[in-house]
């Protein structure tokens, strides 16, 4: 899975995510940290990325041009990197789904923060 971490998400992540996602990068690490967010829409979709997000204007893009790229969404607020690892990682197969199907675009995880 080659995931392209939104700015919002820390650079680190790259450290700690499974193996199965190594040939992901970060904005930073592509250089893209001025970037706009079609810019960065447009560098994934080129370059065969799935955007990692943790806000809507990806998703909007999508809906008004289309995907690729598909988009994935971690509605739960902040994490810490390791936390947001883990998501991603407890979600690897519902993931492996929505990448293989042609008909969806953005694949949101939600979590209601714990009190």
């Amino acid at each position: 899975m080659k995931f392209l971490f939104d700015q919002n998400i820390s650079h680190k992540i790259l450290k700690v995510i499974p193996k199965h996602f190594s040939t992901s990068s970060t904005i930073k690490k592509e250089r893209l940290l001025n970037a706009t967010d079609r810019e960065i829409w447009y560098f994934a979709k080129n370059n065969g990325f799935i955007i990692v997000t943790q806000d809507s204007d990806f998703n909007d893009l999508n809906l008004l041009y289309g995907f690729p790229p598909k988009i994935i969404w971690i509605r739960t607020g902040n994490l810490k990197t390791q936390d947001l690892a883990d998501i991603l990682t407890e979600h690897t197969t519902e993931i492996q789904k929505f990448i293989e199907n042609e008909s969806f675009g953005c694949f949101e995880i939600f979590r209601m923060k714990k009190q």
